[in-house]
């Protein structure tokens, strides 16, 4: 009676699955280390919750991270922390899948092996202990967490697991040891295995070699992805939550990737060529996810909607048989035009909802610079179609910190969001007003990341990114229109961190660990977030926070992930790092190839033509 929504720990969801674990040669624990809410909301657990569990001899459940009142119970009762569905302790299952989606999620890693009663460090483990695997995006630098996996998995879930799963169950027969199946799982395409490689460095703290220490570990591990998705898996019966998660519909996946290349966005990187699935496929797959759930909402999930060919078939094929179920649908990643516009007055209360925008940059050179592909005409053009449209809301997303910005590019936040607010005015006649412009703008502190061109960025101090957000403020105070529009701003401490562990290498795993011991846990929300705490765990551990963050890095420095080959290569990212820094703009996938290397995969948008 000691804990909150019990709800979150019984299982038993409705389409959840359940076996015999006698009947089955493999326990697989599918773990999202952040509270059941969010984790529920999770589209690529669902996927490969699925899929294995597609296979009679595999049973898939699923764990999250306990929430305090639990973690606290376990630990004083010494309960084991258990999956889901059997309720079984995890260190009993054969294999602990973790996936990994953002940075600020690795003390809960850590808590979940700890409650598990799982060695926190992988040298520690025994023959009895699970194979730990991390994934998901944050496993293109797993070097921050090497210490802590067995495993790593490189890619989409759906290309090399089931390989992996058999050679396991091969060595289990011929009675091979955990170091022997971790050796041969080296050789599976897109498995990384930490153990069997070791990084040097130079004096100067820069990574001078990272070699394979055995034969069978290769030199580069490429990522794994699926050619085609209309024949890949995807759950047609998804787990229904008996609370209400973040994200509680449908989730229609319609395409991987993105053309657009903006140069500070990861995902449009690691997830190239760009791949759709038919809207044959969509519609019967909507109809069936629709029937086995009950939800009564669903939504299109991409990085870029608007980019998908048959985006206007799909929607109307969709807004169809919703009507009929009385169903809603949600339009995430849209680009404002006429025709989105036209679909969301078809699906959307106007007066209620708002529209997001994402300019990234406040002027012109700034959005250049980054390569986001949006003009200030087409950005007030479209907030005029939406006010003649019936909306008065708009949100707008914003970056604080982008290589090369200057105090103008600050104040062109405040003026571009002036500018749409003086557009409503303007367009909307008084007697047709549905009340005052309401402008949100948000900024988020820049984060350079692995894998893009701006990986070679130099991050600014916590007091630097205060300081500007402080001017852009001070800036919205000035305008005409102030009072119909706010601005907010992202926390600048949890960004310099998130910085660290994004570029860190293996000398960073010590400071998560210390930060653990601590105390740190659930440090993505900020209620709960203690930089006190991180701040003493880099002391401690005597990693200096400004290696990673501040420091200029050279053209050709080796970075922590360069073993990592995801198609796109490094030659094509510094390449656009140096367009960047002229201001100068790399055309979309589709309107120009760029050669960036992703080719290579032999599927998507590289091979349409």
């Amino acid at each position: 009676m000691n804990v909150e929504k019990p709800a979150r720990y019984i299982g038993g969801e409705v389409n959840a699955v359940m076996k015999d674990p006698s009947k089955v040669d493999v326990r697989f624990a599918m773990c999202f280390p952040d509270v059941y809410e969010i984790g529920m909301s999770h589209l690529g657990i669902q996927i490969l919750y699925h899929m294995l569990n597609c296979r009679p001899d595999i049973w898939c459940e699923r764990v999250y991270s306990p929430w305090f009142d639990l973690d606290r119970v376990m630990r004083e009762q010494h309960i084991p922390l258990f999956a889901l569905e059997s309720q079984d302790p995890l260190r009993r299952f054969d294999f602990l899948g973790i996936t990994i989606q953002y940075e600020m999620c690795y003390t809960n890693i850590l808590q979940v092996l700890d409650l598990a009663q799982i060695p926190l460090l992988a040298a520690e483990r025994g023959e009895d202990h699970p194979i730990v695997i991390g994934g998901g995006p944050c496993a293109y630098n797993p070097e921050p967490l090497a210490d802590f996996f067995d495993l790593f998995y490189i890619g989409e879930g759906e290309s090399s697991y089931f390989p992996l799963i058999d050679l396991y169950k091969e060595n289990k027969v011929a009675g091979g040891s955990r170091k022997e199946f971790l050796k041969k799982a080296a050789a599976i395409p897109g498995i990384y295995v930490p153990s069997l490689y070791q990084p040097s460095y130079h004096e100067d703290g820069t990574i001078a070699s990272f070699c394979p220490l055995v034969p069978d570990a290769p030199e580069k591990v490429r990522k794994v992805i699926v050619s085609d998705l209309d024949e890949t898996y995807y759950p047609e019966k998804p787990v229904v939550p008996y609370i209400k998660a973040t994200q509680d519909r449908v989730v229609l996946e319609i395409m991987r990737g993105c053309i657009r290349g903006c140069r500070f966005c990861q995902a449009g990187m690691i997830y190239r060529p760009v791949r759709q699935k038919s809207v044959e496929k969509l519609l019967d797959l909507a109809e069936k996810m629709l029937e086995s759930s009950g939800h009564e909402e669903i939504s299109l999930s991409s990085l870029s909607s608007s980019d998908y060919t048959d985006i206007e078939p799909l929607i109307n094929g969709l807004i169809e048989d919703c009507r009929r179920r009385k169903v809603n649908i949600s339009l995430p990643s849209l680009r404002i035009d006429a025709f989105s516009l036209d679909v969301m007055s078809k699906i959307q209360d106007v007066k209620k909802s708002s529209l997001t925008f994402a300019p990234e940059g406040g002027t012109q050179r700034i959005r250049d610079v980054i390569n986001k592909g949006l003009t200030e005409d087409e950005i007030l053009e479209g907030a005029a179609e939406a006010f003649r449209g019936g909306w008065n809301k708009v949100k707008l997303y914003f970056m604080l910190g982008l290589p090369t910005e200057t105090e103008e590019d600050q104040l062109g936040i405040a003026e571009l969001a002036e500018k749409i607010a003086k557009r409503y005015y303007e367009e909307v006649p008084k007697e047709k007003r549905n009340g005052k412009v309401q402008i949100t703008a948000s900024a988020s502190f820049f984060v350079p990341k692995p894998f893009t061109p701006f990986q070679w960025a130099v991050m600014e101090s916590e007091e630097e990114y205060l300081r500007r957000a402080r001017l852009v403020k001070d800036a919205f105070r000035e305008q005409l229109n102030r009072k119909s529009m706010h601005f907010q701003y992202h926390e600048a401490d949890v960004t310099v961190l998130e910085g660290v562990l994004a570029r860190g290498d293996r000398r960073v795993g010590a400071v998560i660990l210390e930060a653990y011991h601590l105390g740190c846990l659930y440090d993505a929300w900020s209620d709960f977030f203690d930089h006190g705490k991180w701040s003493e765990a880099f002391q401690n551990t005597g990693v200096n926070p400004d290696f990673y963050t501040i420091r200029k890095r050279e053209a050709e420095e080796q970075f922590p992930w360069d073993f990592i080959d995801i198609g796109v290569t490094k030659r094509f990212l510094r390449k656009e790092w140096e367009k960047a820094m002229e201001g100068s703009v790399t055309p979309n996938c589709r309107a120009a190839c760029s050669g960036c290397g992703a080719s290579i995969f032999e599927g998507g948008i590289c091979h349409e033509n």
